[in-house]
């Protein structure tokens, strides 16, 4: 009877050699599963919460291209109060050939406007000599009306108050149309009228600003103290405090600007910086704009601050707006 000889089979193994292998071996082989490959690790990033605020309008932008990072009826007018100024001042700064250190008389009736409208102020005092930065200062800081009227009075054209602050507030539209923001009107120099704009469209107008080296200095700064030329020969001495509590509170604010009346509620512009990234906001018609802010702020820094924020106090002779 003729032996059954084993079947072998070859593998290949490094250098060319051959390997018999066993019958068992060899079905071995064929039954073991294929080596498991290992799934490369997947980066897991927290996932960011959309940030509840008050504001019946706001809106968060990267600083640098004006990407929208949040929006809450971001397109939609509203009364914009103060915040206004910040076209104003923009206004003045771009006017070709302004010289800063001009000076500019306070008449009786810058002071008179902002009685008859329960405006804020500045509480320039008639027959000082301002230059128009301490003037810039003045409109962007305590949020003066009065110094407001000063530029729109200086800067406008005409024969009369009335023909000059005219000529200003156009100029205020015709900025608005040349940066394209075709829901933002004005008709005061000073917000206190029914100027309007939408918190994408004011978040794109400080964006413009913020380019502006002076404009820059003006609005991250807390307080100012200066001196004019009193109308008596004498020295008067003025310090502004900023209205705009977040500066000091929230890490790395750098401005803008703060509004309030009736109609617009309680409104803020803001930005502020942390390392390379640069974050503008707008908040409008907001039962606690600060807080919005700071939520916003988080939002896009991807931190978590707010929380513990505490507001800087104001000192107890400061203006509010």
């Amino acid at each position: 009877m003729t032996a059954r000889v084993p079947t072998y089979r070859a593998a290949a193994i490094a250098g060319g050699a051959l390997l018999a292998l066993s019958p068992l071996t060899a079905q071995a082989a064929q039954a073991a599963p294929p080596p498991h490959t290992a799934s490369p690790a997947r980066t897991v990033h927290p996932v960011r919460t959309v940030p509840a605020v008050a504001a019946k309008g706001a809106v968060l932008v990267d600083g640098t291209n004006g990407a929208t990072l949040f929006g809450k009826e971001a397109d939609t007018a509203r009364p914009i109060a103060s915040t206004a100024k910040i076209m104003a001042a923009s206004v003045v700064l771009e006017t070709k050939g302004v010289d800063l250190e001009r000076q500019v008389p306070v008449k009786q009736a810058y002071r008179d406007y902002v009685t008859r409208h329960g405006s804020s102020t500045a509480d320039l005092q008639t027959g000082d000599k301002l230059t128009v930065r301490q003037l810039l200062y003045a409109t962007l800081l305590p949020s003066g009306a009065d110094a407001a009227y000063a530029l729109a009075d200086t800067f406008g054209t005409g024969a009369t108050e009335a023909e000059r602050t005219a000529s200003f507030v156009a100029q205020l539209n015709a900025k608005a149309a040349e940066l394209r923001l075709a829901h933002t009107t004005f008709d005061s120099f000073d917000g206190g009228g029914t100027d309007t704009s939408t918190p994408a469209e004011l978040a794109k107008l400080a964006r413009h600003a913020m380019q502006n080296d002076t404009f820059r200095t003006i609005v991250k700064t807390k307080q100012y103290k200066g001196e004019a030329p009193a109308a008596n020969g004498r020295t008067r001495y003025y310090t502004w405090n900023n209205t705009n509590q977040l500066l000091g509170s929230y890490n790395g604010v750098i401005g803008i600007k703060t509004g309030t009346t009736t109609p617009a509620g309680d409104c803020l512009v803001f930005a502020a910086t942390r390392g390379d990234k640069t974050l503008i906001g707008t908040v409008l018609n907001s039962k606690d704009r600060y807080a919005d802010a700071a939520k916003l702020l988080d939002h896009g820094f991807g931190t978590t601050t707010a929380k513990t924020m505490k507001l800087r106090s104001l000192p107890a002779n400061s203006r509010r707006d």
